[in-house]
C-alpha cells in the first residue's frame, strides 16, 4: 500500500517528510534539523530524474551529511550566552534611569522605562532625588544595583 502510494507521490512524499522534519526543528529550536529538512526538499524536487528509492534515500543521506558539516564548518558559533528575554530584571543591566526618591542609606527606588525599581547603591554615596543612575547588576534577585551615572 505504502509502496503504491509512495510510487505515485514520491515529490509529496518526501515534501511531508521535509514538513514533518521542519515542524520538530521548529518545537526544539535546535537550529540542526535545518538541513535535513533542506535536504527533503531538494531530494523530493529531483525524484522524478531519479529511478529508485534507494537512489533517493541515498541522497537524501549525502544531502543531509554535507550540509550539517558544511554549516557546522561555515555557520557562525554562538558565543555569547544569551539571556532569557522573559527576565524583565536582567534585562535592566546597563540601562539608565533617575532615582526616584532620595535614598536612605544605600537602598531607594530608581525610574527605568516608565517602571519603578527596588534598588540598592553600589558605593556608599547618597543620592538626591531626579540624579542619573546606571543600572549595573542584580542583588538579591529582583534588587538592582545602580550607581550614578557617569
Amino acid at each position: 500500500m505504502f509502496a503504491q502510494i509512495y510510487a505515485d507521490h514520491t515529490l509529496w512524499v518526501w515534501l511531508a517528510l521535509g514538513a514533518a522534519i521542519l515542524a520538530v526543528e521548529v518545537a526544539t529550536g535546535s537550529g540542526w534539523l535545518l538541513w535535513p529538512t533542506a535536504s527533503a526538499g531538494v531530494v523530493g524536487l529531483l525524484s522524478g530524474v531519479l529511478d529508485t528509492p534507494a537512489q533517493e534515500i541515498g541522497l537524501f543521506a549525502g544531502l543531509t551529511i554535507v550540509s550539517t558539516l558544511l554549516a557546522r564548518r561555515f555557520w557562525p558559533a554562538r558565543t555569547v550566552e544569551v539571556a532569557d528575554i522573559n527576565d524583565n530584571v536582567a534585562r535592566l543591566v546597563g540601562h539608565r534611569g533617575k532615582a526616584a526618591a532620595p535614598f536612605d542609606g544605600r537602598s531607594g527606588r530608581v525610574l527605568i522605562d516608565g517602571k519603578e525599581w527596588a534598588a540598592e547603591l553600589d558605593e556608599g554615596e547618597s543620592l538626591p532625588a531626579g540624579v542619573d543612575v546606571e543600572v549595573i547588576g542584580l542583588s538579591g534577585g529582583s534588587r538592582l544595583r545602580v550607581r550614578a551615572a557617569r
